[in-house]
């Protein structure tokens, strides 16, 4: 008996290398990134409480400090291909990327050179139990405050604390414009 799988539902367990590929943009290496997220399955409709928004975080590789997934910009790759590629691999998760947060210029911890950086919010969909780099780092769900103590990228927190306000501004606008039923 023969079995037919999709190809969208396989995922190759081997992490893009090198850096002949890697985007420059004035001599700083181009990565890209996405902040995981989800919300609590819970009765409430809104996330006035923090705490019904997960984001997920992963070790990494070099040290013991936690991270949102990121990795080079390929020159064959969208901004988007490449933070979906990298959160796949790192994370072993796949969803609907939304607008770009932003642009980051920071400082390698482990070189002595500067990158840019551009984050994105992806409302996970799928994870899978299997990934590229699924023994060579932990993923963890947690809030977003343990996020903040935990993440040991500053351009990252700043990253999640823009995501949140876009995501309060946006409940705020769609609460605004809900009619108002008045009773007399």
């Amino acid at each position: 008996m023969v079995t037919l799988m999709s190809q969208e539902n396989i995922v190759a367990l081997v992490s893009r290398t090198g850096r002949h590929l890697q985007r420059y943009n004035k001599g700083r290496r181009q990565v890209v990134g996405c902040i995981p997220y989800r919300y609590k399955i819970t009765n409430q409709t809104s996330i006035e409480d923090a705490g019904d928004l997960e984001v997920l975080v992963i070790s990494s590789q070099k040290g013991k400090g936690m991270l949102f997934p990121k990795g080079g910009w390929e020159t064959d790759e969208s901004k988007i291909e490449a933070a979906s590629r990298e959160t796949l691999e790192e994370a072993g998760v796949r969803g609907i990327i939304e607008s770009e947060l932003g642009q980051w210029s920071f400082k390698s911890k482990s070189h002595d050179t500067y990158y840019e950086g551009f984050m994105f919010p992806l409302l996970v969909q799928e994870q899978l139990d299997f990934w590229p780099e699924k023994n060579a780092r932990q993923r963890i769900w947690m809030s977003v405050q343990e996020a903040r103590e935990v993440c040991q990228h500053l351009w990252m927190k700043e990253a999640l604390d823009r995501f949140v306000s876009r995501l309060t501004s946006q409940q705020s606008a769609e609460e605004q414009a809900r009619p108002t039923c008045a009773i007399s």
